[in-house]
């Protein structure tokens, strides 16, 4: 069977080498163009990633391909999405606003980019919480006469809290969440960045917009979707702090949860090992052997020591306590890949799971 043709828009960025990393001898999803800003145009991608210094722009740990090496650079604003299956974006929520409903006239978008995920028609998946709201996309092909969709995946801060959350929801019921995020400076980009002299030594104690994405998309990626044109937000509490640290990768977070009823550290703890997920997500090629890691010692998770769990895919837990302040209360720290998990693999996941329902055909 041949393999379904992608295009990375957004190529040269830190999430567009994490898309070209999950693709690479993917089952049935096949790297096929590769593009990025007007200035890169023309170019291969090596030299697209070049800088005038000399230095290589390639910032994985994984060497970059010799055949993606030489793969033409082509304009974002000129991709023919005719000529392709499937488009991952990997560009800032303005561009996405113009780029993505044009290609997705024809072809099936999974995005990055925030610029779509709170309208009513659009899911915001992560496959093993909210698998069930996919079919979402059948009527935003209905309501806006398109061949394609656009399905964008969360962002990166609220991936871990919403796939710790589920299995606490699921066994006890969530009434509010409380989050204070320490947040990688990979999840700010490169260009700009973070500049070096205000991290270091540091901690950014605000990042603009950050506390209302997850406040917003954790309800809705929990709530319910009952086959009609909307998903229905879960109605729990949530409030958050988020700031920026002197790390490169993996978000930690301390989060505390008040119960709907009462769960010991060790029922807790049981729920969250043994939870496989929506039905059939721990079956798609990228998924973890498990989507969630518990830690005994109370001196995990560490970002340095846990992010690449199972591949980046896997959120890992630790410090399991009851918490005397809230009723029912549960408090833990987590780990997630911001990269991975957070960005270009937990797209390619979603791709995988919108495959294997049967949706990326039109």
């Amino acid at each position: 069977m041949a393999k379904l043709r992608a295009v990375i828009i957004g190529a040269t960025g830190l999430a567009g080498q994490q898309f070209i990393a999950a693709l690479r001898s993917h089952p049935f999803l096949e790297l096929a163009g590769l593009a990025a800003s007007p200035r890169n145009a023309g170019k291969s991608y090596a030299d697209a990633l070049r800088a005038p210094s000399g230095m290589m722009g390639w910032f994985l740990t994984e060497p970059l391909p010799e055949e993606v090496a030489s793969m033409p650079v082509q304009n974002g604003a000129d991709v023919r999405a005719q000529d392709y299956d499937l488009a991952f974006t990997a560009v800032e929520a303005d561009v996405a606003r113009e780029l993505e409903p044009r290609l997705a006239q024809h072809i099936p978008v999974v995005s990055t980019a925030s610029a779509f995920r709170y309208d009513e028609d659009v899911p915001l998946l992560i496959p093993p919480v909210n698998a069930d709201h996919a079919p979402l996309v059948r009527e935003q092909r209905r309501r806006r006469g398109t061949k394609g969709f656009i399905v964008p995946i969360p962002n990166c801060t609220v991936m871990g809290l919403a796939i710790t959350l589920a299995p606490l929801h699921q066994h006890f019921g969530v009434r509010a969440v409380l989050m204070t995020s320490l947040q990688a400076m990979s999840g700010a980009g490169r260009s700009p960045g973070v500049i070096g002299l205000d991290i270091t030594d540091n901690v950014i104690p605000f990042i603009p917009k950050e506390e209302q994405k997850v406040e917003v998309e954790a309800k809705k990626i929990l709530g319910t979707f009952d086959g009609g044109a909307s998903v229905h937000p879960l109605d729990v509490k949530v409030s958050c702090t988020c700031t920026r640290v002197p790390v490169l990768e993996g978000h930690t977070e301390s989060v505390f949860v008040s119960l709907a009823r009462r769960a010991t550290v060790q029922d807790a703890a049981r729920v969250m090992r043994e939870w496989r997920g929506a039905e059939g997500t721990d079956r798609l090629p990228s998924a973890p052997g498990s989507w969630i890691q518990v830690h005994d010692d109370p001196f995990r998770p560490q970002p340095r020591l846990d992010r690449d769990a199972q591949g980046g895919m896997a959120t890992t837990v630790g410090r399991l306590r009851e918490d005397e302040v809230l009723e029912n209360g549960l408090k833990y720290v987590l780990v997630s890949h911001n990269t991975k998990m957070g960005a270009a693999r937990g797209a390619v996941l979603v791709a995988e799971l919108l495959h294997a329902r049967g949706l990326l055909a039109g």
